[in-house]
């Protein structure tokens, strides 16, 4: 028998949070998150995200022994503002066993219910920056810090509980020496002389923060027209720059301004943390600290997290003059490999952005949806 406990004290949260580490605990590709972080972000006193959203933590026991894990999650502002009557999950994990999940998923519901919601859809988070989507190709490839790992048996427990498949998200990866200079020197040299526009690099991250709130701005125009996108609100703003801007090599965020110095594109790229992060194995200290620096430092695969261009410059070639500043930084670091984010399948234009590198598809995942 399967029971469900709300997860809601400290000690509850942490085995929450703990939960994967027992269930991957054979996996070589499965990345453990940094414990005090995750806890952090399901703490309503510290991530802002909790000013628009709501959410309840569950785990699930069977024999006197934590199973299964689920977020149930409401994005209020994705509800009133965009009409969605949605019901969100993510951190869904399971063993093979269909009672545990079935149990799990119908707590989601039974929320969802209470609020006169009309359907469910996860694996999402509490927003686009967040973690998205169950895994269903490229099990052995190991996976990074801003995405979920799973077992293959996840998608037929979705399917068997009848949720059917909604978005369906690509992720890729090149190798950097596919990157031809010619192809973009030329045209990064046109592009900046017919729209009067110049690239900026930092090296220090103090630099980058007057920037900041502009470039979020933009992330939040220029995705605004994809299925799913919830913008990002000025409080969340101030916590993500806390949270991730100083974590940044800051010779790896790059802008583009206009005569006005009006920022019109920008790009975010992190240093891969994966073997670091199992390596901490959750924890930044004594060591973990040490492993995540070291890779910061010297991680020869880099992780495009973002990148946003103005929609008055959309198919204009503007990613030509990012591209060379890219190539420049990752010739001088021996970069390797260069790998993407989720991708949503129907986002053509991001996919026309990469044509020319060469790029492999090496892993698809995607989220599932159920009437309530």
């Amino acid at each position: 028998m399967v029971t469900i406990k709300q997860a809601q004290s400290k000690a509850d949260l942490k085995q929450f949070v703990k939960f994967p580490f027992s269930l991957y605990k054979d996996s070589k590709y499965w990345v453990p998150p940094i414990i005090k972080d995750e806890l952090e972000s399901f703490d309503a006193d510290k991530n802002p995200v909790f000013q628009n959203a709501e959410a309840s933590f569950f785990l699930a026991y069977k024999d006197n022994k934590i199973v299964g894990r689920v977020a149930a999650i409401i994005n209020w502002i994705e509800v009133n503002e965009q009409r969605l009557r949605k019901m969100r999950f993510g951190w869904f994990d399971f063993v093979d066993d269909m009672e545990v999940s079935k149990a799990l998923l119908e707590k989601v519901a039974e929320m969802g219910l209470q609020h006169k919601l009309e359907y469910m859809e996860g694996p999402v988070g509490f927003s686009n920056l967040d973690k998205v989507g169950v895994l269903t190709e490229g099990f052995d490839h190991i996976g990074n810090m801003i995405t979920w790992y799973n077992h293959p048996y996840y998608q037929s427990h979705y399917e068997k509980h009848g949720f059917i498949k909604e978005k369906e998200y690509l992720e890729n990866k090149f190798l950097f020496a596919n990157a031809d200079p010619k192809i973009f020197y030329k045209a990064n040299l046109l592009i900046k002389k017919r729209y009067k526009l110049r690239e900026l690099n930092f090296t220090n991250s103090k630099d980058i923060m007057p920037w900041v709130d502009k470039m979020f701005d933009l992330f939040n125009n220029s995705y605004s027209s994809l299925a799913s996108f919830v913008k990002i609100t000025d409080v969340q703003k101030e916590y993500f720059k806390k949270k991730y801007i100083s974590f940044i090599n800051p010779e790896y965020i790059k802008f583009v301004v206009d005569e006005q110095d009006e920022l019109v594109a920008f790009a975010i790229v992190m240093p891969s943390f994966s073997k670091a992060l199992q390596k901490a194995k959750g924890r930044l200290f004594p060591t973990g600290v040490f492993h995540l620096l070291k890779a910061k430092k010297q991680s020869k695969d880099v992780i495009f997290y973002l990148i946003g261009i103005h929609p008055d410059y959309q198919n204009r070639g503007v990613t030509a003059v990012i591209f060379n500043e890219y190539y420049k930084t990752f010739l001088k670091r021996g970069i390797v490999n260069c790998i993407r984010t989720p991708e949503l399948e129907e986002n053509t234009s991001i996919r026309q952005i990469w044509k020319h590198f060469d790029p492999v598809t090496h892993k698809r995942r995607r989220t599932y949806r159920k009437a309530l």
